[in-house]
């Protein structure tokens, strides 16, 4: 069959060779200058080609990825998921990052020891008082002493001048804490949170390990230190410090180490239980709780464990993807691209540009019966988690999503129900039933009663799995994984049409 040719190029008539030939008395200087920018705009053009054959392939290879969405509310576990993930399907990633969460541990146990210190220092401020005639005759004064004259404040709480040395060596901490704060956020007073924040994108991580592999890498002002301190320290030399000042003041773990014996003194002591008791303070509920390993942490040879990155507690601001490929398992060189996203009510409407293409949504809602909402303290966490998963199954963006609920925290439910808190002081549907851990999850958030609302309000019939979990726990939270990896697994490739 003949070929139509619709131009030719070496027709004299055509306009576009008209104008594209070059002039009648073109100079040897014009001509190589014109050949020169024809060159140029082909390796242009030929760069242009190649980067759309890249961007090409890339979209392809996306597509063809995996990618899960992980939602719910702040506190609710989804970095620690994903931490989780890469441990156990892509460890070689997750050992790269280690450097950068030893910093973010010794800091979350920093904050930790802060909210200690102001719970004590809460307690001396509550329990000061003012002597009168008639405690004078009683006897009653500081610490026991006997107060000689009417008008002196006294305090009446059990705390001593033990107490108050502690406090003021491990002040030694604050300083630290604030300029590491500074770093991972600088544009932000996010020293005032009570957690640990970075900010999506900002290479963080990067930050962290350059801070780790530096022994003095920290711009801390020095502080003066109270009359009371000099004496205190005059009887020897503490740890890592000499004449009541510290060798590496701008090094976090050196100030850890000197520190070490009070923070485990201070939390271990019988009295101060009674204090945190007092103001029904439970620390062990705090994210990122690092207390009952703060002989371990603040040991200045100190490497972080799997469990220890695991537990490490830190806010991201905005929405960070994590790519990342399978190294083993099922189909392994599998890409992954798992979304982390803020769970606080404020950010929730950025949730929707990530509906699109995902696989599956990780739903975590936290069994938290007894806890309010940080930004909304007449809410309860678990009407809120199920209102927001009601509204996960109903909307219509999500109506191919494969969707799988983790009822997070287990272990944070068991302590409480140890503790003695009872669910129908913050339930009262709950009624008088047995304060226990499988009949609390029986009748609060039942998992039969989360599949009922998902089929109930999901616009079409779709797989959905469940799974009570304590993402905290390593071992446990990998076999659930593993069963999570192998469902998403087998929806993905159905949807291709491989099997």
């Amino acid at each position: 069959m003949a070929v139509r040719t619709l131009w030719n190029s070496n027709d004299p008539d055509d306009p576009l060779t008209r104008a594209l030939q070059p002039p009648f008395d073109e100079s040897p200087e014009e001509r190589m200058a014109r050949i020169r920018q024809q060159e140029e705009a082909q390796r242009v053009s030929k760069e242009i080609d190649d980067e759309i054959a890249l961007a090409r392939k890339a979209y392809e290879r996306r597509k063809r990825a995996i990618k899960i969405l992980l939602l719910g509310q702040a506190e609710s576990g989804k970095s620690t998921t994903l931490k989780n993930f890469q441990l156990q399907f892509s460890p070689q990633h997750f050992a790269k990052e280690r450097a950068a969460w030893k910093t973010i541990i010794q800091l979350n146990l920093i904050r930790c020891v802060k909210r200690l210190l102001e719970v004590l220092q809460e307690e001396w401020e509550s329990s000061l008082q003012t002597t009168t005639p008639s405690s004078i005759a009683k006897g009653k004064g500081v610490a026991g002493r006997t107060p000689t004259a009417p008008g002196v404040r006294f305090s009446t709480s059990p705390l001593n001048d033990h107490h108050r040395r502690i406090r003021m060596r491990l002040s030694a901490l604050l300083p630290i804490e604030d300029e590491l704060m500074r770093k991972l956020l600088p544009d932000s007073t996010a020293a005032a949170n009570r957690d640990v924040c970075v900010r999506a994108g900002s290479g963080w991580k990067g930050v962290l390990a350059a801070l780790s592999a530096n022994t003095s890498t920290l711009d801390v002002q020095p502080q003066p230190q109270p009359p009371q301190l000099v004496s205190v320290l005059k009887g020897g030399s503490r740890p890592g410090t000499a004449n009541g000042q510290f060798k590496d003041k701008d090094n976090p773990t050196a100030v850890l180490a000197a520190c070490k014996d009070d923070i485990v003194t201070l939390w271990e002591d019988q009295v101060v239980q009674g204090v945190l008791k007092k103001h029904n303070v439970r620390l062990q509920d705090m994210p990122g709780f690092f207390l009952n390993d703060a002989g371990r942490i603040a040991a200045i040879n100190y490497e972080p464990t799997d469990d220890d990155i695991v537990r490490a507690r830190v806010r991201t601001l905005g929405v960070e993807e994590h790519h990342f490929t399978m190294e083993n398992g099922a189909l392994p060189g599998t890409e992954w691209y798992i979304y982390d996203v803020g769970g606080s009510r404020s950010v929730r409407q950025h949730w929707i540009p990530y509906f699109d293409d995902i696989q599956a949504i990780i739903f975590l809602a936290p069994l938290a019966f007894n806890l309010t909402l940080e930004e909304d303290s007449k809410v309860n966490r678990l009407e809120d988690s199920i209102s927001l998963w009601r509204q996960i199954c109903q909307s219509e963006l999500l109506a191919k999503t494969t969707l799988i609920l983790f009822l997070n925290k287990m272990d944070i439910l068991q302590a409480t129900l140890a503790a003695g808190i009872r669910v129908v002081k913050y339930v009262p549907s709950y009624g008088d039933q047995p304060n226990d851990v499988q009949n609390v999850t029986k009748c609060t958030c039942h998992p039969l009663r989360a599949r009922a609302l998902s089929k109930r309000h999901s616009p079409r019939p779709r797989p959905f799995y469940w799974h009570e979990t304590s993402v905290i726990d390593t071992r446990s939270t990998a076999a659930i994984l593993v069963g999570v990896r192998e469902g998403i697994l087998r929806a993905h490739l159905q949807s291709v049409n491989v099997i």
